[in-house]
């Protein structure tokens, strides 16, 4: 079979395991396509594969995962690392394959585990209809909006990484070439709407732990919507949501959810509040993908396999565990107001914090500044809290969810869309930050994504509000010369703008994918 998609569709087996707390703990079930979709139990073991296959994809492959791709691609962090490491966080920060010509498929593992969960949605969307489902015609609806939701999301990490993609919404083994980026946010749209206008209208905490809610895709709709309608510089979502039902639907959420700002900043994040920690599901979580510690090195990817890139480069300091380290600039933590709590809760500061870092020698673009929001964290022993909990090593076993949506960003949208209510849902969210140094300042579009940048900062968010502000304002910020140190050695590091606009702000498609579509697939312009 001649297909670029033999090498990551799922056919014959369909193993369904678990991947997160409360609803998504499962023990695995097994089946195939024709004779396991026959009763809501089985469909509900089926959804727990797509979330299974979403958290892979999105947080459970390590690397380049998308929140680390979006930080290292962003005006926020460099890619760092070893000094002795290959130079591919280098040709991806840089947007420039020259860095490191060998790595030709840089992104494959996230190709392949995004097709992969797309087939389990897929394939369960597909069966409703062979399903009985009794007197439980509603879960039928419930399930299909979670799995519509779920395909969605990844098909719009999908479609902002790399733009032009295969767009398959059913099980097939057809060499499908790529589709026009339209075509791909059509589906998500429709998706999404789906889901939207058939998920219980509850409020979020009568929703089991882990499970896509009314608020989630309302929410997701409106992130879309400013993409797309900013990327491409088009007036509505491909014709099936304009501003105005964008901008309702962010009402809904902000009126009826249920959802609500958590009162310090700080205690969103487990390392900058170890005793405080408002926890995963604190009512500011509209939607994270969810990570337990049981990873293990058999092919159990529960994990967030990610979040070690971000730890400081080889170095332990309570409550900070060590990682891989990618680097902040130090331009986005000179860019908060000293009276903005939010720099302290987003960035280790090895100088301000006092910490006596001594691994500069090993380091690649070392900066003194490192992600505290997604660091790994250790106990008052120097033990990395994933072995606490039994995890089998810190590299896969960190078990903090990734958000992906936070109440912050609702209101934030709905400002910049034109609430009426638009200054109370900007201050809101400055207050938080300011507290008793609050002091208003006018919920204008240039204020609104300022504030977007600090209240998200390493959250995989400025990149893409970036690149919706138009190809030429996104390569004017993303550019840089600065000096890094390269294994102690003050270096000269370069961004150039026009490596920014040739590839359009799009991702390199993995060359082993190419060639296994027979050259149906093509690369994007500039890798």
């Amino acid at each position: 079979m001649k297909n670029s998609l033999k090498y990551i569709l799922i056919l014959g087996t369909l193993a369904l395991g678990a991947c997160s707390k409360d609803y998504l703990d499962v023990e695995p079930q097994e089946g195939t396509d024709e004779n396991f979709y026959n009763n809501p139990t089985s469909a509900s073991y089926a959804l727990v594969g797509c979330y299974d296959g979403m958290q892979i994809a999105s947080g459970g492959i390590g690397g380049l995962s998308f929140p680390v791709a979006s930080e290292v691609l962003s005006d926020n962090c460099f890619g760092g690392t070893g000094n002795s490491d290959g130079y591919g966080f280098q040709a991806v920060d840089e947007f420039d394959i020259s860095r490191s010509p060998a790595d030709a498929n840089l992104y494959e593992n996230n190709w392949i585990q995004y097709y992969r969960a797309l087939y389990r949605c897929n394939v369960l969307i597909q069966k409703m209809a062979d399903i009985d489902w009794g007197d439980d015609a509603d879960i039928k609806v419930q399930y299909e909006s979670e799995a519509r939701f779920i395909r969605a999301h990844l098909y719009f990490e999908m479609v902002r990484l790399w733009g032009h993609i295969p767009l398959i919404i059913e099980p097939t083994t057809e060499n499908i070439p790529q589709a026009d980026p339209d075509e791909v946010y059509k589906v998500i749209a429709e998706d999404l709407v789906y889901a939207a206008e058939n998920l219980p209208e509850e409020p979020y905490t009568e929703a089991e732990s882990g499970r896509v809610t009314k608020w989630a895709a309302e929410a997701m709709i409106a992130r879309v919507f400013l993409y797309y309608t900013g990327y491409y510089n088009a007036s509505d979502l491909v014709g099936v949501v304009n501003k105005a039902q964008a901008l309702t639907y962010l009402e809904d959420v902000i009126a009826n959810s249920g959802h609500s700002l958590v009162d310090d900043f700080a205690k969103l994040w487990p390392a900058t509040s170890v005793e405080d920690y408002a926890g995963e599901d604190n009512p500011e979580v509209v939607f994270s993908v969810k990570h337990t510690y049981t990873s293990d090195f058999d092919g159990n990817t529960d994990g967030n396999h990610w979040m070690v890139m971000f730890g400081m480069r080889d170095y332990d300091h309570y409550p900070y565990g060590r990682g891989w380290g990618v680097t902040v600039n130090p331009k986005l933590w000179k860019a908060y107001n000293e009276n903005d709590t939010r720099r302290g809760a987003s960035v280790i500061a090895i100088d301000e914090e006092e910490i006596p870092y001594d691994k500069q020698d090993g380091h690649r673009e070392y900066t003194g500044y490192y992600n505290k929001k997604y660091s790994p964290v250790i106990d008052e022993d120097g033990n990395s809290v994933t072995d606490e909990v039994g995890g089998e090593n810190f590299q896969i076993g960190q078990f903090q969810d990734y958000f992906v949506m936070r109440y912050a960003d609702v209101l934030l949208m709905a400002a910049e869309l034109g609430s009426s209510n638009a200054q109370a849902y900007f201050d809101q969210v400055r207050q938080r930050a300011y507290k008793e140094n609050f002091t208003a300042i006018p919920a204008n579009p240039q204020n609104i994504l300022k504030e977007r940048q600090l209240e998200f900062a390493l959250e995989g968010i400025r990149y893409w509000d970036l690149l919706r502000q138009g190809i030429s304002t996104a390569a004017a910020e993303l550019a840089e010369n600065t000096t890094v140190l390269n294994g102690g050695v003050e270096t000269n590091k370069v961004i150039s703008a026009q490596n920014v606009e040739s590839t359009g702000g799009l991702q390199q498609i993995p060359n082993n994918q190419i060639t296994l579509s027979n050259g149906v697939l093509q690369q994007n312009t500039g890798w």
